[in-house]
């Protein structure tokens, strides 16, 4: 299943409705304000929030975390050694590691599980610049987690960009 997500909305303060593959609203980024540290949550249709997408702050290395239900589902790290310039490493609560590579900035990445495709990121599907999308390979996983990653991927090669 494929997810349209349009790139310059995630401002802090503003929403944005992500589609499915059929135009329909699957999830809503809502960009929170007045808040000390970025915050997006993403939300199902309903409104019910399923991921808090929160930079942290006062850490040597720019990480994001994930919350679902007010507990920790994933922290997510620029990975240190490596060769690629954008690869990053996912923890997931429970210990599990997803590993994500690939041209970051460019919107063309993957997000996998010890060597196993879940989603690929891609821009190569659609005509207009500031569009991407996030195509959840494995039908069970989990597309809010897979879509938070991205999100959170690309807005840390964003700052990190800025900061060169």
């Amino acid at each position: 299943m494929k997810y349209l997500v349009r790139d310059k909305i995630f401002a802090i303060g503003d929403d944005y409705w992500i589609e499915d593959e059929q135009g329909r609203q699957a999830f809503l980024v809502d960009g929170k304000a007045l808040r000390l540290r970025d915050t997006l949550e993403l939300k199902d249709p309903q409104g019910r929030v399923l991921v808090t997408l929160r930079q942290k702050l006062l850490s040597l290395r720019d990480t994001m975390t994930l919350e679902r239900d007010g507990e920790p589902l994933a922290t997510i790290v620029k990975k240190k050694l490596s060769l690629l310039r954008n690869h990053y490493r996912v923890r997931l609560a429970d210990g599990t590691e997803l590993d994500v590579s690939g041209r970051i900035l460019d919107r063309e990445f993957a997000i996998e599980y010890d060597g196993e495709l879940l989603a690929h990121v891609s821009r190569q599907w659609f005509r207009m610049r500031e569009t991407y999308a996030v195509n959840v390979i494995r039908d069970d996983a989990d597309p809010s987690l897979l879509i938070s990653v991205a999100v959170c991927v690309i807005r840390m090669a964003e700052k990190e960009r800025e900061g060169d």
